[in-house]
């Protein structure tokens, strides 16, 4: 049974939030946090740290007697939030636009033998 969370209005730009959704991918919960932890965007990664222990959390709440074991990130995406339009000023009286942007983050756990299984069926 897998269970996830989502990040919303996240203050940090989608395309850079990507860069860290794609490292994480498919990977053991263990290793993916470990890779949070370690990254060198820590700003990007506190952010995709904090919810990948928020869809582990939820997947513990919801099976009883679980442990992390084989449990892996199955689906990363990031999706693009509101955008905050500001201006900036420019030479001789001009403005020019600035487009401050968000993202959202949703992250789905679950165990490997439930992805196997439901690989099985659909083939």
């Amino acid at each position: 049974m897998e269970a996830k969370a989502i990040l919303r209005k996240c203050p940090l730009s989608p395309r850079k939030m990507r860069l860290i959704a794609d490292q994480i991918r498919g990977m053991d919960v263990v290793k993916a946090t470990a890779v949070l932890s370690h990254n060198n965007r820590m700003l990007y990664s506190e952010y995709m740290l904090k919810t990948l222990k928020s869809a582990t959390s939820n997947w513990l709440n919801k099976n009883d007697n679980a442990s992390l074991d084989n449990l892996i990130v199955k689906t990363v995406f990031v999706d693009e939030g509101v955008a905050l339009k500001r201006l900036r000023t420019a030479p001789q009286g001009r403005a020019h636009r600035i487009k401050k942007r968000s993202n959202q983050v949703t992250i789905v756990v679950d165990k490997m033998e439930n992805m196997e299984s439901t690989n099985q069926n659909e083939a």
